[in-house]
């Protein structure tokens, strides 16, 4: 399908009207969130597809249907909600922040995806191309793997004696290891020491920190990814309590 064609289905602009027969059917849209229904954050964008439906004239409880699941960042639990979303076979998939829109092309083909926040979609195979993207999957990227030097750079400027960097990233995550090849190759020349800071979603994150702080001249990079979104006021005060210059995405 073209990029069009998805963007029109989810915001619910089909090629027919909204006739009595269009409207005795109720559309579904399965979401699935890799955060938590607690995050006011979260839940803002679950209210903003629900505005953008009723603009098009499509009116949740009524002619559409949002089913969400919410993974709270756990990896082995985003197939499982996968699973149970494609099962609806629901008229759209919508594909949050981490591994999400991956879940969901393993299990189909045909459904169509639209994704909100993927980094670097050609380079996992999500898409042919961003002007072309083929397949059953189309959306949006807001990041691209050059952008994380940028961060180095600005942390130089800002704190010129920085020597040595923790990067926060994702613990086994394709997003954090792709960032760290970027900030690595921007570090050498600069004589820049970096070291990862891996995150989980629960468990290690302030031992973490407290391993890695040790000196005047130590920064920190916080990546794009699953677990630094969910931590982020911790990773916030963390950075704080050690004194540790930052920067965030």
């Amino acid at each position: 399908m073209k990029r069009r064609e998805f963007i029109t289905l989810l915001a619910g602009a089909t090629a027919l009207p909204l006739t009595a027969n269009a409207q005795q059917r109720v559309r579904r849209v399965a979401v699935l969130m890799s955060t938590t229904p607690d995050e006011p954050e979260s839940q803002a964008r679950i209210t903003a597809l629900a505005q953008g439906l009723q603009e098009a004239g499509w009116l949740v409880g009524s002619n559409v249907r949002i089913d969400v699941r919410w993974s709270g960042g756990d990896f082995a639990r985003v197939r499982k909600d996968a699973e149970e979303l494609v099962a609806l076979t629901p008229d759209v998939l919508v594909a949050g922040i981490g591994p999400t829109t991956q879940a969901f092309q393993e299990l189909t083909r045909t459904l169509p995806i639209v994704f909100t926040q993927s980094v670097d979609p050609v380079g996992l195979g999500t898409v042919k191309s961003m002007a072309r993207p083929g397949g059953n999957a189309t959306g949006f990227t807001q990041f691209e793997y050059g952008l994380s030097a940028k961060w180095l750079e600005l942390l130089r400027e800002v704190v010129p004696r920085v020597t040595r960097v923790g990067v926060v990233r994702d613990w086994g995550a394709a997003v954090g290891l792709g960032q760290w090849a970027v900030i690595g190759a921007a570090a050498s020349p600069l004589g820049v020491e970096i070291l990862p800071i891996d995150l989980a979603v629960t468990g290690n994150t302030e031992s973490a920190f407290t391993e890695f702080a040790r000196g005047p001249n130590d920064g920190l990079i916080v990546g794009v990814g699953t677990a630094p979104t969910i931590q982020r006021k911790l990773v916030v005060g963390l950075a704080a309590r050690h004194m540790l210059p930052a920067v965030y995405p």
